[in-house]
């Protein structure tokens, strides 16, 4: 496993690599966009 947070990026050991928006580069190309939910509210 790789990370680097100061580029947003993480690989995976299994070959995947992980953005810190959400999205997915899989080892085959596939590209997962960006998981997009809304605010999420926090009791205080």
């Amino acid at each position: 496993m790789a990370h680097h947070p100061e580029q947003g990026w993480s690989l995976l050991c299994n070959g995947v690599l992980l953005f810190e928006d959400t999205g997915e580069l899989l080892p085959d190309g596939q590209i997962i966009a960006p998981h997009r939910g809304g605010a999420r509210l926090m009791a205080v």
